[in-house]
């Protein structure tokens, strides 16, 4: 991996929150404390076989951040209207992924994550936190960033058997934002 993967960007490395779990070491890198969870989250995320990725995959910038094309990735679950919600019914976490398209007004946006780890009220007052288009749209207007994509996309977050995801959606939203030239992502992870 490049050390220096670009001059115009920072790389900022946090501790996984897989250490803090592991290591069972109080983490100011973290919003939330695990023994703020219900007993069985706790032994839940004690006994995932959590997945190491390395490399960790890295693309550097290849243009400056305002001459790039950005899409918005969340993991929030949101949908708009007229698209069907995640389903959460599928055992290990519904691993498809919603469009949304880059015109959508962000208040009309419908939360359907499944989690109830966290409260999902701030997320419903201002869909901002996850899906931050109204931020990215004004970074577009200030020249900050070149211009957004005509699309974005949503997945549902607490997918705990990634396989399907890993090996069938993620390539197959890649080429989504590949065919439409994006040359940088924001994943927004929730």
């Amino acid at each position: 991996m490049d050390q220096n993967p670009a001059p115009y960007c920072r790389q900022s490395i946090r501790r996984p929150l897989i250490n803090v779990i592991q290591s069972g070491t109080d983490s100011e890198d973290i919003l939330g404390d695990l023994s703020e969870f219900p007993l069985k989250y706790k032994l839940f995320l004690k006994a995932y076989p959590w997945r190491r990725i390395d490399p960790v995959p890295w693309a550097p910038m290849k243009k400056p951040l305002d001459e790039c094309r950005l899409a918005l990735v969340s993991s929030a679950g949101l949908v708009i209207e007229g698209q069907a919600p995640f389903d959460e019914s599928i055992r290990g976490g519904d691993y498809s992924f919603r469009e949304i398209p880059s015109d959508t007004d962000v208040s009309a946006l419908i939360d359907t994550h499944r989690s109830d780890l966290y409260d999902h009220s701030g997320l419903r007052q201002d869909p901002n936190l996850a899906f931050p288009l109204d931020r990215m749209r004004e970074l577009a207007e200030n020249g900050r960033i070149g211009s957004l994509n005509h699309r974005h996309l949503s997945f549902m977050g607490s997918i705990t058997a990634p396989g399907r995801l890993a090996k069938k959606t993620a390539p197959a939203a890649a080429g989504k934002l590949a065919e439409d030239k994006v040359d940088i992502a924001l994943l927004v992870p929730v």
